[in-house]
């Protein structure tokens, strides 16, 4: 009678250090989500901030384009308004698109392209889409990681149980998933 005590006893042990190791995983996983979402809004908060500053510049050589700049100025706020992943997603399509309408205007203008300032602003610009790129690229493997273990038996069962739920991913836009066309 004591053995079979013990076996069970044991089983239990065992069963609970799984339950709770498990949780832990899910925990630290979802954990690292988060926290990798706050490197990306903090990349986000970076080009919003570099944002005003193009415009200006563009603007004092470009005064009769004001259309775009009320285009990337209601961009910017959009962006900054977005919660979930999916309407970040769209809002960064359009700023990223408003950012490639000034820097087009901006070729027009020769004494633009060649004041320090621009040329400053254009490469901070560059390093911060860059960091957006790896930080979703990053956000991106930690919600996959989280997403297999969600989905995985036996941790599904916890992971229902504790309220655990897949995370959406960042995903190319239409124009990202295009092919480019080069033409000679």
């Amino acid at each position: 009678m004591n053995k079979t005590i013990l076996i069970i006893l044991g089983v239990i042990v065992v069963l609970a250090m799984a339950l709770f190791g498990t949780y832990n995983s899910l925990v630290r996983q979802t954990t690292a989500i988060d926290g990798q979402w706050a490197q990306v809004e903090t990349q986000y908060q970076r080009r919003f901030d570099l944002i005003p500053n193009l415009v200006n510049a563009v603007k004092a050589y470009a005064k009769h384009e004001k259309t775009i700049f009320e285009e990337i100025a209601d961009a910017r706020v959009k962006a900054m308004g977005a919660q979930s992943v999916h309407d970040k997603d769209i809002a960064d399509g359009v700023v990223k698109d408003s950012i490639g309408k000034i820097l087009a205007i901006a070729e027009n203008y020769p004494e633009l392209q060649a004041s320090d300032d621009f040329v400053k602003l254009q490469g901070a610009l560059t390093d911060t889409e860059d960091t957006i790129a790896s930080a979703r690229k990053y956000y991106n493997g930690t919600v996959r990681n989280l997403n297999i273990k969600a989905r995985s038996f036996p941790d599904m069962i916890i992971a229902g149980m504790a309220g655990f739920k897949p995370r959406d991913f960042f995903e190319a836009d239409e124009e990202e998933r295009e092919p480019v066309s080069v033409k000679v």
